[in-house]
């Protein structure tokens, strides 16, 4: 039987002792008591009452996706802590409820002054909740808020104190895979405590995530995670980068209408130099966000160790590519002997050097009009940037984002050498192609050229309605010559990671034909190959990049 409150004639249930609307007392004051242990409200816990038998709320400290944080005193310590409430959609499923007990278990752990304790998980009319310590303070993403931007000296301290708690969290096995400044506090003294690791698990332990889902904030996420990858500690170190990055120029460096836009972001696009938002950033500094920030984690500082020392180095005034030189000792007559030795060694093979070095730049080989490929027996390949075509500049990121998604796939082939993402960069840089909107015959050779490669993968996207229709072509650059031809539609953003892994597939298989055909061809042409033909040459070079894949390739002399 429902319980009509007195005071604004909302229904509730007959079990409920408060008004779910405007929190009037449902039944006699007599027989409700301030501290009288209350079941789990839908709508959460009211202040003054007691939670547990324990928890005395004092106030709500904020929600987010998993549930509401509370304020509260713990009545058997005395003590002020922090209370973790699940939301009881959430609370219902038992792969959250066992991702929460993994956090206490492995959270527990850590005993760090930069790390907030964790207590203890319980259930309270089947309700999952954590306990934790209390932090008095404010969030980082709440000061940076307020102060628009820090200071190059405020970050790399708070930035430092983020590294040791993670050095000592990482040294346990442990990572924290959702760091964010949501979950930085810092308090009146300035000193920083990393909360809440929420989806955190040792590297070791059997996982509890299904293999794919993406774990993670968007804002802040690795690329590795932004694939579905397991994150490791250098996972954590490229969300510092991005913290360090919104420290210093008060925005996140990429933003997006969806969570997947930006993860595709984080996964292919280069970020903005941090001093081109702010000038007033040191060199030192911007050199180590972006480090932090590699696409590629083995290019990352590779451990949350090494980031502190180069912020200490960076706030001491010592350029970070410095390293310690070792005290020498004092030179003996030994010594002094075997380096006037060695001098005597040395001079001849010095002067040796620069008359190669000479000779080289009198036959300079690099003027010639184009370079020959070394021979490989795998096929070579470029991924362009994409041509968008649906108009939406907002759609911009897909140009590297989807050929840096091609480029990821095709290299976990070992049959196919492509370039790096870093390479075609750099060579699209040079070549002023960067901004280019489409490329002609001429360029895709240059490309070619400079990259050494004998197949070209260029592409274009268009919109229509929600969907995205991808087109991508493979071609021979010196004859313009069509390889094959490919078409999928995605039904949204959210398909496009399906549907280029379908392209891939059909992609790795074109080059596969394709290396058959050169194969077939260098059998037709080999009788015809003379030393006074330079294109037969030229042909002869390259088909012996396929030496080894073609029908009768083993009758064929090779260099």
């Amino acid at each position: 039987m429902a319980i009509k409150c007195p005071k604004c004639d909302f229904e509730n249930p007959d079990d409920t002792l408060y008004c779910g609307k405007c929190t009037t007392p449902l039944k006699p004051s007599e027989e409700i008591s301030p501290t009288k242990t209350l079941k789990t409200p839908a709508k959460g816990l009211k202040t003054g009452t007691t939670f547990a038998s324990r928890y005395e709320v004092i106030e709500e400290l904020g929600k987010g996706g998993m549930g509401r944080v509370y304020k509260a005193l713990d009545k058997e310590i005395n003590e002020e802590v922090a209370i973790k409430l699940l939301k009881p959609e959430i609370a219902s499923d038992e792969t959250t409820v066992e991702r929460f007990r993994n956090e206490l278990k492995f959270a527990r752990k850590i005993s760090h002054k930069n790390v907030c304790r964790m207590y203890h998980i319980a259930k309270e009319e089947g309700t999952p909740y954590i306990t934790m310590e209390y932090v008095p303070g404010e969030d980082l993403k709440s000061l940076v808020k307020r102060k628009g931007k820090l200071a190059d000296e405020e970050a790399i301290s708070i930035a430092k104190q983020v590294c040791k708690g993670l050095v000592e969290a990482h040294r346990l096995g442990v990572v924290h895979r959702d760091l964010k400044p949501q979950n930085i506090m810092i308090d009146k003294e300035g000193d920083a405590k990393i909360m809440d690791f929420g989806i955190a698990r040792s590297v070791e332990a059997p996982g509890v995530t299904v293999t794919g889902m993406m774990i993670g904030t968007p804002d802040y996420i690795s690329p590795e995670q932004a694939e579905g990858e397991e994150a490791d500690q250098r996972s954590d170190i490229y969300a510092l980068g991005v913290i360090l990055y919104e420290m210093v120029t008060g925005s996140v460096p990429f933003k997006g209408d969806t969570a997947l836009s930006v993860a595709l972001k984080h996964k292919a696009q280069l970020p903005r130099d941090p001093r081109k938002l702010n000038p007033k950033i040191s060199e030192d500094l911007s050199r180590l966000i972006l480090i932090c920030m590699e696409k590629d984690r083995e290019k990352r500082y590779q451990s949350a160790g090494e980031v502190e020392s180069e912020l200490d180095r960076i706030e001491k005034g010592i350029p970070s590519t410095e390293r310690e030189i070792p005290k020498r000792k004092p030179l003996t007559s030994k010594d002094i002997t075997v380096t006037f030795g060695l001098k005597k060694l040395l001079i001849p093979a010095l002067i040796v050097v620069v008359l190669v070095i000479i000779g080289i730049i009198i036959w300079r080989p690099w003027s010639q009009k184009e370079a020959v490929p070394p021979p490989s027996d795998k096929p070579s390949l470029a991924v362009m940037y994409f041509e968008n075509n649906t108009g939406e500049e907002s759609l911009e990121y897909l140009r590297s984002g989807l050929a840096e998604w091609f480029i990821t796939d095709i290299s976990q082939s070992r049959y196919i050498n492509v370039l790096s993402g870093d390479r075609i960069f750099s060579i699209l840089k040079k070549l002023n192609l960067l901004e280019a909107e489409k490329y002609s015959s001429e360029d895709l050779i240059k490309v070619a050229n400079r990259g050494r490669v004998n197949h070209i993968l260029k592409g274009s996207y268009i919109k229509v309605g929600n969907s995205f229709v991808i087109t991508v072509m493979l071609q021979r650059p010196e004859t313009g010559k069509a390889v094959s031809s490919r078409k999928v539609e995605c039904k949204g953003e959210e398909e496009i990671p399906q549907k280029v892994d379908e392209l891939t597939k059909m992609i790795k298989m074109d080059l596969n034909l394709s290396r058959e055909q050169i194969a077939s061809d260098f059998d037709k042409q080999v009788g015809k190959i003379t030393t006074s033909s330079p294109e037969a040459y030229k042909f002869y070079i390259e088909a012996l990049r396929y030496q080894n894949l073609g029908k009768g390739r083993s009758k064929h002399p090779t260099l």
